[in-house]
């Protein structure tokens, strides 16, 4: 896969950026992230808990990993509708760093080209992922396994969204419709189904966000309000 074809991906917004090359000191391979008894998912728990001031370490926890979901999908799905092949994010050669803000700086050491078919765009986010990634979160903060995969789901459908928008803005309606039918292979697989509902593709649990003293309710949330405040649907 030629690495140029990044900058394109990445021009559908920040979440879509993904760098090739040497990573900086402090980027670690996300294989280290998931590894049992790795500080590093910590480090970053504990970052966006001071950053979003959370009264409870889940809510960081949830935020956390919600970012990080969203910024593998929107790579992975981005290149597939742009360019009909996927970067092979081997967590072996993908780094991060877990002590930077939002949205998560990913640098890829080797860009490797793969099919891009849902079963693939599958196995190269959320088996070699989102699977180790919610049990790395599970094994930091007591987390419930349906919130994290509501995540999951909320981070695909928000890349989906943001494809459709930049299709709309390019005058390219094939990149929404490889997305669109990307994405619905994928909700219907195992993990995705049930995640999400409705054209507008809402979710079907929180991800604590409102409990944040600036919280609001995300764009897709399945609250309409948050819960015990008047206060009307924001975007988080």
């Amino acid at each position: 896969m030629d690495p140029t074809l990044l900058a394109e991906t990445a021009s559908v917004g920040g979440f879509f950026a993904l760098r090739a090359g040497e990573p900086e000191p402090g980027h670690r391979p996300l294989a280290d992230v998931y590894a049992a008894r790795s500080p590093l998912l910590t480090v970053r728990v504990d970052t966006v808990a001071a950053g979003l001031r959370a009264p409870e370490r889940r809510v960081a926890a949830s935020v956390a990993h919600l970012g990080l979901a969203a910024r593998l999908w929107s790579v992975a799905l981005g290149c597939a509708a742009l360019h009909g092949r996927v970067p092979d994010l081997d967590p072996a050669l993908l780094h991060w760093d877990p002590a930077r803000s939002a949205p998560d700086d990913l640098v890829l050491r080797e860009v490797r080209g793969l099919p891009a078919d849902a079963a693939t765009v599958r196995e190269t986010v959320q088996l070699r992922h989102l699977v180790p990634l919610a049990e790395a979160v599970r094994r930091d903060t007591r987390v419930s396994s349906r919130l994290l995969w509501g995540n999951a789901g909320s981070a695909l459908a928000g890349a989906v969204r943001e494809l459709m928008a930049w299709s709309r803005r390019t005058g390219r309606p094939e990149t929404a419709e490889r997305a669109a039918s990307l994405a619905g292979e994928l909700f219907a697989g195992p993990g995705l189904a049930g995640t999400v509902h409705g054209p507008a593709l809402r979710r079907r649990t929180c991800c604590l966000y409102y409990r944040c003293p600036s919280g609001g309710l995300c764009g897709d949330c399945v609250f309409d309000r948050p819960p015990g405040r008047p206060q009307s649907r924001g975007r988080a």
